[in-house]
């Protein structure tokens, strides 16, 4: 895979805790400092990854096989890499994306139990093992965080119309939520370098100054490496 030149970050967690809303808040403060962000998001992020986006997260798409949920969640990724990720990275631009292929890890891998070796496999073969240089991990009770995005998601079904549906995910049990959260912290442990956990209980002006702090920080030392080369 070509060398990274500029900052590949994501946002990882389960829905409604909050990662949207902080992406977006990182990508605003980031530009007013002189960066030149792209804010992209899973699925999704091409015109192709949206039209499968709507396929994968619509309620009323049934009998989805695990394993093709998992196909098309790659399908659209491996996409999403090559026509918007790497491309902003090669041109050394900041990429904030909501949602990578830890979220498969965690919601296929742990929510609907295919385990992690099939997930890590494809990303291998699909896109190359790119590897964000930091994830934040936005960490927030399972029980409180399935309710906001139930009541979010029926918000905007009822805003948008039927054709805006996003909430499939939605509907499964607590169980599976509560497998997913252990899946992203399985991930946390096995990474501690690239993830960072950030509590995101807290009101969300101190959230995000705690993520852009830790984005600086990140961005000073990526800055420090590249004056030794």
């Amino acid at each position: 895979m070509t060398e990274q030149q500029g900052m590949f970050i994501t946002f990882e967690g389960l829905d409604g805790c909050g990662k949207s809303t902080q992406a977006e808040k990182l990508a605003r403060a980031l530009r007013s400092s002189g960066h030149t962000v792209i804010s992209t998001r899973e699925p999704g992020g091409t015109e192709m990854g949206e039209r499968i986006r709507a396929l994968l997260l619509d309620s009323r798409t049934l009998g989805l096989a695990a394993e093709t949920e998992l196909a098309l969640m790659f399908a659209a990724r491996a996409q999403h890499v090559q026509e918007t990720i790497l491309p902003a990275l090669q041109a050394g631009k900041i990429v904030l994306c909501d949602r990578f292929s830890d979220s498969s890890e965690a919601y296929q891998g742990g929510g609907r139990g295919l385990g992690s070796e099939p997930v890590l496999a494809l990303h291998r073969a699909l896109c190359g093992d790119l590897q964000p240089q930091l994830t934040i991990l936005m960490e927030y009770d399972v029980t409180a965080s399935v309710a906001r995005a139930r009541r979010r998601n029926h918000a905007h079904g009822r805003k948008r119309g039927r054709s805006a549906d996003e909430g499939r995910f939605e509907h499964e049990n607590q169980r599976f939520f509560e497998r997913v959260h252990e899946a992203y912290e399985a991930i946390a442990r096995r990474e501690p370098q690239r993830v960072v956990r950030v509590d995101a209980r807290r009101p969300i002006e101190v959230v995000h100054r705690d993520i852009l702090e830790k984005v600086r920080q990140r961005l000073r030392l990526q800055a420090r490496n590249l004056g030794r080369r």
